[in-house]
């Protein structure tokens, strides 16, 4: 990118904000063209200014960043967002990702890092602070095994996703049969079609895999 940089700042500290513009200052090529410590004044700040990219922290009050990053995202706003924060916690990391933010940064990095990784996320990459990356992989590996999972249980019938709740509360071939009054063949039947399917090796495993989803499905 041969033009220069806008940056707006979002942070509830004003000393943060202020070094950052100092910061930017020094550098060709990029400019603050506008900084707020409160969230309820981003869209106007952006609409007024219309910058490259929103730099903003995680930790506000009284609107976190999470919350105002999706509220932008919902508003429309496509300018891209870098977080810049304290948080290392993976969970903010993955919920940054998933809300759209186009790169994450810890404030104890090199102010030469933080330039880079600006100049970086306004070409169109995704930047994520360098101690943070086993994290990232980390969320990467998860979604594509939730994935794997998502696909797995659709292959089930309806039938077969209910026996397979059955077998997570731990009961036997027998006791499902009655309480769903089909026959005993039909259920071990059913459970061969569900093991076949979710490439597990046993019962024991597919409650398990049982238990797992439910208590994703509770965390998302």
């Amino acid at each position: 990118m041969n033009e220069e940089i806008k940056i707006a700042l979002v942070d509830d500290h004003g000393l943060c904000r202020r070094g950052l513009t100092e910061l930017f200052d020094h550098c060709n090529g990029i400019s603050v063209v506008g900084d707020t410590g409160n969230a309820e004044e981003v869209l106007a700040l952006l609409e007024a200014q219309q910058p490259d990219l929103l730099i903003m922290d995680l930790r506000m009050e009284p609107m976190d960043g999470l919350t105002l990053l999706d509220k932008l995202r919902k508003c429309g706003c496509e300018t891209p967002v870098m977080i810049l924060t304290m948080s290392d916690a993976e969970s903010d990391l993955a919920c940054a990702m998933r809300a759209g933010a186009r790169g994450y940064l810890l404030k104890d990095m090199d102010p030469d890092e933080v330039i880079g990784a600006v100049r970086r996320v306004a070409c169109g990459e995704l930047v994520i602070a360098p101690s943070m990356t086993g994290k990232f992989m980390n969320i990467m590996q998860n979604g594509q095994q939730d994935q794997a999972r998502k696909n797995s249980l659709e292959m089930l019938t309806e039938r077969e996703r209910e026996i397979l709740q059955h077998l997570a509360r731990g009961e036997s071939n027998k006791v499902i049969a009655r309480t769903l009054d089909i026959s005993y063949d039909t259920v071990k039947q059913h459970v061969r079609h569900i093991l076949f399917k979710l490439k597990l090796a046993s019962r024991v495993e597919a409650a398990v895999f049982a238990v797992e989803q439910r208590a994703h499905d509770r965390a998302h």
